[in-house]
């Protein structure tokens, strides 16, 4: 029989440049209390998913309000998890209007959609919009893990020159923002983010651990296999299990990053894709959504942004039948051909988010699952492509927030309430308060019991 012996929350397995957090284990309990008092709260994940160009959105506002609604056609893949989520209808982006700058509207959309602010419209270096919140989160709650914040995506983006009617690439490749005048630059390689998370500390370290261990052909896992094998000894069974599930969970993905490496470089004189990013772009997504998934489960960080893809992206779809670009078929003008089209995409879209959905929800975490302690904003901040509205915007909030949220809902908002103001209530359940974001006007209502 094994007997359970306590250990620290922060106890890595290591070994050749790669450093493994653990996630959240029985024998960690007393670990967890002793440091419920350094930390504002239990650990509760905030992760924001924005995507381009708007939303078809008579498919996607349900019909009716409160638990008895219907999910309309986009956002028919979240059945299975119908009650963790809330679809909130009516929140607004006022910022990301003209307001007498002109056109603009994907950069100001990109630009806002975290921070409430107005951007200056500027294509040069004099960029400047506002904080975003996950960086309030992160300035606040970040010390308490390995990285403040993590910022992901699907498509590499330029930070300097002109991507939108005067306004810089900066506005629409980036969704995070440290400062009014500094944009988080955001990681597309699967394998930069693997090794980042699973490395020692420091960028060289990661690099160097990961160059031996492509030398000797060998996983991460293999460089901790004798740490891994004497924690073993000290968990319980139940411990012991979830140590499995969670190593081969790590093992999994670098399988499908090394897979995705070999296929794209047996295709590089045809195509300009870094090695580790996947040529398929559903597979991309969903590594970044595992991702996410590892490091939530492992407290390397509680907050984290995702750009599915840039704003104004013109990306076709061709492995769902959409050969046209999106931002094209965004501006339909009408056409109910282009409006199909532009509901595929977002259904497929909507299908990635249930993944992720699904994932949180099957990994468990204390006494609940991930889902539990999450809080995942998806969105975008225009409503219709065509119209470039910034009001009633698709919003889905998942998860419920240790507890503070009532889940399986359509919540109906008053049109113009500023969404900063759900940002200001999620910054309330993660431990870092603030007065003001951008534009709010207070505290979002109707969110919990």
């Amino acid at each position: 029989m094994t007997t359970r012996r306590l250990i620290s929350r922060r106890t890595l397995l290591r070994g050749l440049g790669t450093a493994i957090a653990l996630p959240a284990l029985d024998a960690m309990r007393p670990a967890f209390a002793a440091a419920d008092k350094l930390a504002p709260t239990k650990p509760i994940r905030s992760a924001f998913l924005c995507v381009p160009n708007g939303i078809h959105m008579p498919d996607w506002t349900p019909a009716a309000d409160g638990y008895d609604f219907e999910l309309p056609f986009t956002l028919e893949p979240l059945k299975s998890v119908k009650d963790d989520v809330l679809v909130l209808t009516g929140l607004t982006h006022d910022k990301g209007r003209a307001n007498a700058d002109g056109p603009g509207d994907h950069a100001r959309s990109a630009a806002s959609f975290l921070t409430g602010c107005q951007p200056v419209k500027t294509a040069g270096a004099n960029i400047r919009v506002g904080i975003s919140v996950d960086q309030v989160a992160a300035k606040q709650i970040g010390h308490y893990t390995k990285f403040p914040s993590l910022q992901l995506g699907c498509e590499p983006g330029r930070g300097a020159g002109g991507c939108d009617s005067g306004y810089s690439c900066a506005y629409s490749n980036s969704i995070s923002w440290s400062s009014e005048t500094t944009p988080m630059l955001k990681e597309v390689n699967p394998r930069q983010v693997f090794e980042r998370l699973f490395s020692n500390h420091s960028a060289a370290a990661a690099g160097e651990g990961a160059a031996k261990r492509n030398l000797y052909e060998k996983s991460v896992l293999d460089f901790v296999s004798e740490d891994a094998r004497r924690l073993q000894s000290r968990l319980g069974q139940s411990d012991q299990r979830k140590l499995g599930e969670y190593l081969s969970g790590i093992r999994e993905i670098e399988m499908r990053i090394a897979r995705a490496e070999k296929e794209t470089a047996a295709n590089l004189p045809d195509l300009n894709v870094p090695p580790g990013i996947p040529q398929d772009y559903a597979e991309h997504l969903r590594l970044m959504c595992d991702l996410t998934v590892l490091a939530f489960q492992s407290d390397l960080t509680r907050t984290i942004t995702f750009m599915l893809a840039n704003e104004g992206s013109n990306r076709s779809y061709r492995f769902i039948d959409v050969h046209e670009g999106h931002h094209d078929l965004s501006h339909h003008g009408g056409d109910p051909v282009k409006h199909a089209k532009i509901r595929t995409i977002n259904r497929f879209h909507v299908r990635q988010l249930a993944y992720l959905i699904e994932k949180l929800k099957a990994t468990p975490d204390g006494d609940g699952t991930l889902l539990d302690s999450s809080m995942i904003v998806y969105g975008s901040g225009i409503g219709d492509g065509n119209r470039h509205n910034h009001d009633d915007l698709p919003v889905v909030l998942a998860g419920r927030g240790g507890g503070t949220i009532r889940t399986g809902r359509h919540i109906r908002f008053p049109i113009e309430t500023p969404m900063t103001n759900l940002f200001l209530s999620m910054l309330d359940r993660v431990g870092a308060p603030i007065d003001r974001l951008g534009d709010s006007t207070g505290r979002l209502a109707y969110l919990g019991s």
